[in-house]
């Protein structure tokens, strides 16, 4: 017979698996991408591997909290943990780019239940006083997502096949599926709630209309051709028509009431723009170690590890100062290590040592960690219990906007940089003559065919591409500071231990 509390830490232990498959999720492919580009092409598409994964989620998420909360938590878990492993195992499937993208949408959607359901079968199974100890630890699986993800990602990819780092979700999400279904039992008081369809129709698809105007401007039609012309208008109506639902309905996915005070709105803008800047570094640094430094996969894999480590450093620094300091004056510091970070990985070249790639990611890492624990706690500052759900929820929101709009207008301009970059360097005509395609710098066997030569200003154009990027990310760290100087003077005020 199992004990009470087995069962619990049975069923925290299959939450947690899943919370690690969907926080590893981005981190391990970032690691495999050159690989994966090298192998079915389309380097001028890599970019929506990420984000359509990242725009699914956005746009589930809610969806399946507000269903979790009307029907209960556990079948909804289950079922997107379904959709997340039928997404992992047609990924591993796929056979050129375009199906790629779409296999991680179909995850994204799966993986959209898993953290806004965990947290709350956390709050719903465990009494206020062991709340903060059980979300810490969490929490502490997206460090370890951060840090082994890439490494995990760059082993299975140089040791067996990329295909595995898709594959390899399978056995740890049946063991997580059935450790929730054989073990956890509801006991949460159901209530009927309204779904804001049409605010969740609107939003992703204002989002999806700005991305593909972004992607395909100056690249496959010309600015002001008539296809981008109507996505940018398709995204203005859709964005406007988002604004005025979630202004009538009675539960919005994004409730305006949470804006009426100066810290929480301020907050969400650095959130925003801190992770617009901050998925940059995760997407181009791999693309940069593979295509400058050569090697394996493994490279570029733990290559992110001092980024992934800095963060963390930063996250909990924060966290020990927030009650000495404001979350002002914390980020003020914060801001200016990042923008320094930002600024040092905006000089890299192909001359740039490992060690000095190293140092940059880890100071800006550091500054960017910050934000982790202090936009958490305050988005919560003096918020009512009854508003922490929908504050944590609207604060995530924020931060999967902000990561999945800079990984397309950003990946977009390193797309756009290394393509002009290339034909200045090679001449406009010389790359379609001799056969040489963009991704023939990640290639192989297109490396073993080009001369010495064509592979330097194959680098060069690369390495020149991703640090013009990394001065354009400056931009949204610069409008953070801005938004940092809003949020006032404000700081946490421990509970008293007597109450």
């Amino acid at each position: 017979m199992i004990s009470k509390e087995s069962k619990t830490g049975l069923v925290v232990t299959g939450l947690l698996l899943g919370l690690l498959m969907s926080a590893m999720d981005n981190t391990i492919v970032s690691a495999s991408m050159p690989t994966i580009v090298g192998d079915l092409g389309g380097l001028a598409q890599f970019i929506w591997v990420t984000s359509a994964y990242m725009v699914a989620t956005m746009a589930s998420m809610p969806i399946f909290g507000k269903l979790s909360d009307m029907y209960g938590r556990k079948r909804f878990y289950l079922l997107g943990l379904l959709i997340f492993l039928a997404g992992s195992a047609l990924c591993g499937t796929a056979q050129n780019m375009d199906q790629l993208i779409i296999y991680r949408a179909i995850q994204g959607i799966g993986g959209g239940s898993l953290t806004p359901i965990a947290f709350a079968i956390i709050f719903d199974i465990f009494p206020p006083e062991k709340r903060g100890k059980m979300t810490g630890l969490f929490g502490a699986v997206f460090g370890v997502a951060g840090v082994v993800g890439p490494l995990l990602g760059a082993f299975i990819t140089d040791q067996i096949h990329w295909r595995w780092i898709f594959y390899i979700n399978l056995p740890f999400g049946f063991l997580s599926l059935w450790l929730i279904a054989a073990f956890y039992r509801e006991t949460l008081q159901l209530k009927k709630l309204k779904i804001d369809w049409f605010g969740a129709l609107t939003l992703v698809g204002s989002v999806v209309c700005l991305m593909f105007a972004l992607e395909l401007g100056g690249h496959q039609y010309a600015w002001d051709s008539a296809p981008i012309i109507t996505l940018l208008a398709m995204f203005a109506v859709l964005f406007i028509a988002f604004i005025w639902i979630e202004r009538k309905v009675s539960e919005p996915i994004l409730s305006f009431r949470l804006f009426k005070t100066q810290l929480f709105t301020a907050t969400q803008g650095v959130a925003f723009f801190y992770n617009f800047a901050f998925i940059i570094i995760a997407v181009l640094i791999p693309l940069f170690v593979q295509s400058v430094y050569g090697g394996t996969a493994t490279n570029s894999g733990i290559i992110l590890i001092p980024l992934m480590v800095g963060s963390t450093i930063g996250a909990q620094a924060a966290g020990q100062t927030v009650r000495f300091f404001s979350y002002r004056g914390i980020m003020l510091v914060s801001v200016l290590i990042f923008f320094t970070g930002m600024a040092l990985l905006g000089t890299i070249d192909v001359h740039t040592t490992r060690l000095m790639l190293t140092v940059f990611m880890v100071i800006a890492g550091f500054g960017m960690g910050c934000s982790f624990s202090l936009t958490s706690l305050a988005t919560q500052h003096n918020m009512e219990p009854r508003h922490r759900g929908i504050a944590t929820s609207t604060n995530t929101f924020f931060r999967t906007l902000g990561t999945s709009l800079g990984v397309t207008i950003l990946g977009t301009i390193q797309n756009h940089l290394y393509q002009s970059k290339l034909s200045g360097s090679l001449g406009a005509g010389q790359g379609a003559a001799g056969g040489l395609d963009a991704q023939s710098v990640f290639s192989s066997s297109s490396k073993d065919a080009l001369s010495p030569d064509v592979l330097h200003q194959l680098a060069k154009a690369m390495a020149s591409s991703v640090s013009s990027t990394f001065i354009w990310a400056l931009v949204p760290i610069g409008i953070g500071f801005l938004f940092i100087l809003w949020m006032g003077s404000e700081r946490l005020v421990p509970r008293n231990k007597a109450m």
